[in-house]
């Protein structure tokens, strides 16, 4: 179990990482350091998971596969908002940007999270 919680907890890091790196290379409005994409993968992934949390248990009672996928939009971009407020080696300026590095980062996340799925299911067929 405890190595599931591993490979989830990388697989997540590592799609929000990646979603801040390709959205500062992409995204003329998005700057950050080294450190900026450090202190804001930590940030946002606290963010996203409280909100995801909140969301999940409080406000929604039978999430659905589409409800989910907005859910996931929606707590990308506000914590792409918080992150920005608290992180000062990170900037965020237009509504365009906001909208193009939510869905980098979301489709980031996405992908990352498929694929630490799939190699939780190659280690229990071992």
């Amino acid at each position: 179990m405890l190595a599931r919680w591993g490979i989830r907890l990388a697989a997540s890091l590592i799609g929000i990482a990646l979603g801040i790196i390709v959205s500062a290379a992409v995204l003329s409005g998005f700057s950050t350091t080294t450190t900026g994409v450090v202190e804001a993968t930590i940030v946002f992934w606290i963010v996203h998971l409280i909100v995801n949390f909140l969301a999940l248990r409080v406000l929604i009672r039978q999430p659905s596969l589409a409800l989910a996928g907005l859910l996931a939009l929606a707590s990308t971009v506000i914590a792409l908002i918080i992150v920005n407020v608290i992180v000062s080696d990170i900037t965020i300026q237009g509504t365009r940007t906001y909208i193009g590095a939510t869905l980098i980062i979301w489709i980031a996340t996405a992908l990352a999270d498929m694929i630490g799925g799939r190699k939780i299911r190659e280690r229990r067929r071992l």
